[in-house]
Order: structure tokens, then C-alpha cells, then sequence
């Protein structure tokens, strides 16, 4: 009795309901997905899926695959905590899909073949620049593994009831092993499925948990906001600052915040490969459009969310439960649907997580086998299944590593380990795709400088930030190296990626390619090239 009154206070809901539901979902995902991989054959089959998604399902796919545990659970608990500033999160992740439209996606899909290393090389160096864009893959992938494991820590302890470090690594353990068998045998086919119904899913649950919280205020917003403001005891968290404005570095790490999400997601690896499943450039274009209008509908709800969570559990009840500021979404579904409500609700940020980490996984593959592999260690002459099978070996590494890393970081905010990843994605990549495809000077030292640079300069700058050590909410709580104040490094180490890009260009001596880079601007122009290699694959 005493053992179920403890059980019962940890967690929401009946932890026997939840499990079957995710069990549900979990061998509804695993038929798909081995379905759908019956047709892997060749590299072009795992990599890219054939290239056989129109527009409509590959933007549905990114917007599964943009739509992470960062979105639903870290988002409305940021919001509910912190009110405004946490709905910059929701507003910076939108906005950058219009750089990601205006300036990558077309030109990326005419240029590249698998990989955004194909793109950076095309007329560059092949060796120096696929190792260099293979390892901040990697890196930028591992980040986003950590917040992808984070999440499912918090989500599957709230749901549990599950509040001990050993019981949660556990829960890590299994998500990870998981992911590895999605990707194994699903490859981006079985994935982009896998992405499809959890997009579907997803925003569909937050629809109607949105009309939910509204119709109990009378489908007022302003009735909302009071009922949060109230709950709260503070007015402060309709206002700006709550989190961000309270002091100058506090100021300084927004504008950070803001320059990582608006320039990360055009140099997200597992976004910018989904642009190769598709036949065209124009298909590549419209599923980005398709990708805006899902995913900038989904952040709406998370407004309404947030404050929904603020006002009907409040941040004390969010803070003190298994899971901490990740358990807002789940929490306020229990409130509103009881038990059947929370285990769908869960269900569907279990599969979002599955998703996201089978997409991750199988870009940082790809982006070892046929850039370092095939490219590099072969020299481009790799028999395809020869290829595969690396790529599949390496899916099992990333999946080791990303568990260990997701343990290290279990407790952290999704959202705001996300937010790093975007910090790392925008230093070390987004300047030499750029300057790739808009600067005709642009040199191989110059791509190695920046890639590098950014890399190294993120990554050190994160390690000596209060994210690792100095603070009580540190990953390393009991150490004090944090001599960097802010707490994302991109207002450093984003715009010093871009000067080194410039600096490394202007000091090369060596004579650039004309030729290589005349069929480069025309390819990315008009997709001539391109074309013929879809219809060949």
C-alpha cells in the first residue's frame, strides 16, 4: 500500500496504461519501418530513401524531424517557467526556416548528392573538407543526441514514476537501443515514415490539448494569461526579462540564444539531408514551405500550452516533479484528459524522441561512411553495399556513445541543450555553406579554417560556460571551471567562424578551380546535374 501511495505521488496516471501505450506505438513504428525497408538496396535507398518523397511528405518528415523533444517538452516548460523569454525558443526555431528557404535548401538539394560534405567539396579539396565537415556532422548530431536522451530520461521517469539516476539510465539505455534497431534496419526510408506519422501525431496532440486549455477559458487568451499570471503570483512572466533580461550577461546570452536558433537549423546535418529525398529542387522548395506552415502552426500551440501549464499546475508543481521543467507537456495533459490523455500525449513525445534520434543517427552514419569511408579512405571507389554496411556499424558506435552522453546530461533543459546544438551547427557549418555557395573565392584553407574554428571555439567556449560546471544546475554541479559567463556561445564563436572562413580564403595562395566552380554556380542555379543524378539513383 505504502509502495503504491509512493508510486502514486512520483507519477501521474497508471504507469501500467502508459507502458502499454508506448508498447503500442513502438511495434506500430517497427512494422513500419520493416516494411519500408524492403526496397534498401543500394546507397541511395538508405541514404536518401530513392529520392521517391514528394514535397508534402518530405516537409511533413522535417517538420517530425525539426519538431524534437526540444519542441514539445522543453518549449512549454521553458513557457511555463519563464513565460515570454521561453517563447523566444518557439520564435527563433521558426524564423530560421525562412533562412534555411531563401538561402540553402534549393541550392543545397541542386548541388549535393547524399551528404552536406558533398556540397562544401564540390569545389574544394575532397579530403580536407569531408574530414572536416564529416567531424562537425558528428559533433553536431552527438549535441543533439544529448537533448533527444535528456528528454526521454525525463519524460519515461515522470510517467514511472522513476526517480533514482540508476532507473533513468536504464530508460536512456533502452531509447538508445531502440534507435539503433529503427536505423539498422529502416535506413531514411523506414525513418522518413517513422517522421511522417510522428509529425501527424504530434501536431494533431497539441492541437487538441490547445482547443482544450482554450475552451476552459472561455477561448479567451487574455482569460488564460491572467489564470497563469495568478497561478503564478507573478505578472512578471507575461513580460521580457524573466530569464534573460535580469542582468547585462543575462541580456548578452539571449542575443546569443537568438543568433544560434534564427542561424542553426540552415546548418543542421539530419535537416539539411532530407532536402536529397526528394527528385527535385522544386520538391526540395516546396517541402520546406510545407515544413513552415506545420511547424509554425505547432508553435503557436506551444504558447497556449505553456501558459496552460503555468495556469492550471503551476512552475512549483513542474519543478518538484520526476523530470522537472521537461514534464510541463505531460503534466498538462494529465490535468486536462487523466490518465488515457497523458499516456497518448507521452506516447507521442516517446515516438517524437525515436524519431528524431533514428534521423540524427543515420545523418552522422552517413556522414562517416560516405564522406570519411568512401570518399577518403576509398577515394571514391567503394562498392555501395560495402558502404552501407559501415554506415550500419557506425549506427551502432553513435548509439553506444549518444546513451553515455544522454546519462551525463539527463536533467538538463531539452530546449536549452538543443540550443547548443544550433550554436555548434551555425559556428562550424553555416559559414563555408555560405561562402561555398555565394562567394566564388572562397578556398579549401578557408573552409578548413572556419569549420574547425567555429567547431573548436563552440565547443570550448560551451565547456567553460556555466552549462558544465559553476552552478547548482551545472552537469558537473561540484566543479567550478565556467571563467566564460554566457551560456551559449554563439555571439562569439558564430561570427569568428565567418572571419576565419574570410581570413583563410584571403591568406590562400593556392589557385582556385575557375572551372569547378563555374559548373558549381550553374548546377546550384538551375540544377542542371542534379537532375540526371535523381533519375540515375
Amino acid at each position: 500500500m505504502n509502495i503504491h501511495l509512493a508510486t502514486a505521488a512520483a507519477t501521474p496516471g497508471d504507469p501500467i496504461l502508459n507502458i502499454s501505450i508506448f508498447g503500442a506505438f513502438v511495434a506500430i513504428t517497427l512494422i513500419i519501418v520493416l516494411r519500408a525497408s524492403r526496397n534498401n538496396k543500394t546507397a541511395a535507398d538508405y541514404y536518401a530513401a530513392g529520392r521517391s518523397f514528394t514535397g508534402g511528405q518530405n516537409g511533413t518528415a522535417i517538420a517530425g524531424d525539426y519538431l524534437s523533444a526540444a519542441s514539445f517538452l522543453g518549449i512549454v516548460g521553458a513557457i511555463a517557467i519563464t513565460g515570454y523569454d521561453g517563447f523566444m525558443y518557439s520564435i527563433g526555431f521558426l524564423v530560421a526556416w525562412l533562412v534555411a528557404l531563401l538561402l540553402v535548401a534549393e541550392l543545397l538539394r541542386n548541388t549535393g548528392k547524399y551528404t552536406m560534405a558533398d556540397v562544401l567539396s564540390f569545389r574544394l579539396k575532397q579530403r580536407p573538407v569531408r574530414i572536416a565537415a564529416a567531424i562537425t556532422t558528428l559533433v553536431v548530431c552527438f549535441f543533439y543526441l544529448l537533448a533527444q536522451m535528456a528528454g526521454a530520461g525525463g519524460l519515461v521517469s515522470l510517467l514511472l514514476g522513476i526517480t533514482d539516476k540508476l532507473g533513468q539510465s536504464v530508460v536512456i539505455t533502452i531509447v538508445g537501443a531502440l534507435m539503433i534497431v529503427y536505423v539498422l534496419i529502416g535506413g531514411m526510408k523506414g525513418t522518413t515514415w517513422v517522421q511522417i506519422i510522428k509529425a501527424c501525431l504530434l501536431i494533431a496532440g497539441a492541437a487538441v490539448m490547445t482547443v482544450w486549455v482554450l475552451a476552459l477559458h472561455g477561448f479567451n487568451l487574455s482569460t488564460l494569461l491572467d489564470h497563469a499570471v495568478k497561478t503564478a503570483g507573478n505578472p512578471e512572466i507575461l513580460n521580457p526579462g524573466l530569464k534573460y533580461g535580469l542582468t547585462d550577461v543575462t541580456q548578452l546570452d539571449f542575443i546569443s540564444l537568438a543568433l544560434a536558433l534564427v542561424l542553426g537549423t540552415a546548418a543542421l546535418p539530419h535537416v539539411l539531408m532530407r532536402f536529397y529525398t526528394v527528385p527535385t529542387a522544386k520538391e526540395a522548395r516546396r517541402s520546406v514551405v510545407w515544413a513552415i506552415w506545420l511547424i509554425g502552426g505547432f508553435y503557436i500551440f506551444t504558447l497556449v500550452l505553456g501558459y496552460g501549464a503555468a495556469a492550471l499546475i503551476g512552475a512549483d508543481r513542474i519543478m518538484a516533479s520526476p523530470g522537472g521543467v521537461n514534464s510541463a507537456a505531460p503534466l498538462l495533459a494529465f490535468e486536462l484528459g487523466g490518465p488515457v490523455l497523458l499516456g497518448l500525449i507521452s506516447a507521442v513525445a516517446f515516438a517524437t524522441i525515436l524519431a528524431v534520434v533514428a534521423g540524427l543517427t543515420i545523418t552522422a552514419a552517413a556522414s562517416f561512411a560516405h564522406d570519411i569511408y568512401a570518399s577518403v579512405v576509398k577515394k571514391g571507389k567503394a562498392r555501395p553495399e560495402d558502404e552501407v554496411k559501415v554506415a550500419r556499424r557506425t549506427v551502432v558506435i553513435i548509439g553506444i556513445v549518444a546513451i553515455l552522453g544522454g546519462i551525463g546530461a539527463n536533467g538538463q533543459n531539452v530546449a536549452f541543450l538543443v540550443a547548443l546544438a544550433f550554436a555548434v551547427a551555425a559556428s562550424a557549418n553555416l559559414p563555408t555553406i555560405l561562402y561555398s555557395l555565394f562567394w566564388k573565392k572562397f578556398s579549401t584553407q578557408g573552409a578548413v579554417w572556419s569549420m574547425y574554428g567555429g567547431l573548436i571555439s563552440a565547443i570550448l567556449l560551451i565547456a567553460l560556460s556555466p552549462v558544465v560546471s559553476g552552478t547548482a544546475t551545472s552537469m558537473i554541479p561540484g566543479a567550478n571551471f565556467a571563467i566564460f559567463p554566457l551560456s551559449n556561445p554563439g555571439l562569439i564563436s558564430i561570427p569568428l567562424a565567418f572571419i576565419l572562413g574570410w581570413l583563410g580564403t584571403v591568406l590562400d595562395k593556392v589557385p582556385r578551380d575557375v572551372a569547378k566552380q563555374a559548373e558549381m554556380e550553374v548546377r546550384s542555379l538551375t540544377g542542371v546535374g542534379a537532375e540526371k543524378e535523381a533519375v540515375v539513383h
